[in-house]
C-alpha cells in the first residue's frame, strides 16, 4: 500500500532541535519504493524498501553514488513525485507556516521576474500583505548578499547569485522543513564554503529540519547531525551515521583529525558502489 501523509500533528515525544538520535520524527519514511515507468521498456527501480526517520530540528544529509535515488527521494518528500510503494509521513506542526520549501541545484527561478519578485513569490502566493512581503524579502536579499540587485533579472546574474536567490526564496517563507538537493554543487569552491557557513548559521537561528542531498562527503560532515548512506540503484539506506561534532560549527572543523577519519570511513563504505558504476559506464 502506498500512503503519503503530509499533514499530521506532531507525536508526543518528538525530537528536540538538533538532536542526533531519533525514535519518532518530523519525517518518517517506511518501506518506500519508486519505479520509473518506461513505455515499451522495463521499469527502472530507483528506490526499494527505504526506511528513514528525520527528527524535528535535525539536519540529515543523504549521500550515495550517482543514480542511487537521492534526488528521487527528495522529490517524493516534496510531493513532486508519488511513491509506488510504502508510506511517507510528514508532521505539519505550525499551520501558519509552509510545511516544506525545496531548493534545487538548477536554481528554478523565473527568468522574467526580478530578484525581489522571485524571492517574494511564496509570500505573494500565501497572500501575505504586500508591504510585509517586501520587508521580509528585503531582509533575506540582504542576508544572502544580494543587496543592490533587487531589480535585476536572473539573466544578468552569475550562477552563484542565482542560487542565492533560490535560497532566499526558500528562507523567506519560514518553512518547517528545508528540502535541499545539492544546492551548492554548481558553485565554485570559495562561494560554496561561504554559503555552507551561512546555511549553518541560518539553520541554527531558525531550528529548521533539513533534508539535504549531496554527493560531497566533506559537505555532509560539516553540515549534518546524521548522514544516511545509500546503496547503488535501486537505492536503499545502507547505513546511518551520527556526526560526532557539536554545534555551532565553522569551516575550521575540517582541520580536526576526526573529520578526516570520518570522511575516509564513509568513503570506504561507498567506494565499492561508486567503482562498480564507473566500470559499467566505461
Amino acid at each position: 500500500m502506498t500512503e503519503a501523509v503530509r499533514s499530521e500533528s506532531p507525536p508526543a515525544g518528538d525530537v528536540a532541535p538538533n538532536a542526533k538520535r531519533t525514535n519518532t520524527g518530523k519525517i518518517r519514511i517506511e518501506g518506500l519504493s519508486y519505479r520509473y515507468r518506461r513505455r515499451g521498456r522495463e521499469d527502472v527501480a530507483a528506490l526499494d524498501d527505504v526506511d528513514l526517520t528525520v527528527g524535528r530540528g535535525e539536519f540529515l544529509s543523504v549521500a550515495g553514488p550517482s543514480g542511487c535515488g537521492k534526488s528521487t527521494l527528495l522529490r517524493v518528500l516534496a510531493g513532486l513525485q508519488k511513491p509506488t510503494g510504502g508510506v511517507v509521513r510528514i508532521h505539519h506542526e505550525h499551520r501558519d507556516r509552509p510545511l516544506c520549501a525545496p531548493v534545487f541545484q538548477e536554481y528554478s527561478i523565473f527568468p522574467w521576474r526580478t530578484v525581489e519578485a522571485n524571492v517574494r513569490l511564496g509570500l505573494d502566493a500565501a497572500g501575505v500583505d504586500r508591504s510585509e512581503a517586501r520587508r521580509r524579502s528585503q531582509e533575506w536579499i540582504e542576508r544572502v548578499g544580494l543587496a543592490g540587485f533587487e531589480k535585476s533579472l536572473p539573466g544578468n546574474l552569475s550562477g552563484g547569485m542565482k542560487q542565492r536567490v533560490a535560497l532566499a526564496r526558500a528562507f523567506v517563507v519560514e518553512p518547517e522543513i528545508l528540502l535541499m538537493d545539492e544546492p551548492f554543487a554548481a558553485l565554485d569552491a570559495q562561494l560554496r564554503k561561504v554559503l555552507q557557513e551561512e546555511l549553518l548559521a541560518i539553520v541554527r537561528e531558525h531550528s529548521y529540519t533539513v533534508f539535504f542531498v549531496t554527493h560531497n562527503l566533506d559537505e555532509a560532515i560539516l553540515l549534518s547531525d546524521r548522514i544516511a548512506l545509500m546503496s547503488a540503484r535501486p537505492g536503499r539506506v545502507r547505513r546511518v551515521v551520527d556526526v560526532p561534532f557539536g554545534r555551532p560549527r565553522s569551516a575550521e572543523l575540517r582541520k580536526d583529525p576526526e573529520f578526516a577519519r570520518l570522511e575516509e570511513d564513509l568513503w570506504a563504505d561507498l567506494r565499492g558502489d561508486v567503482e562498480t558504476i564507473e566500470e559499467a559506464v566505461q
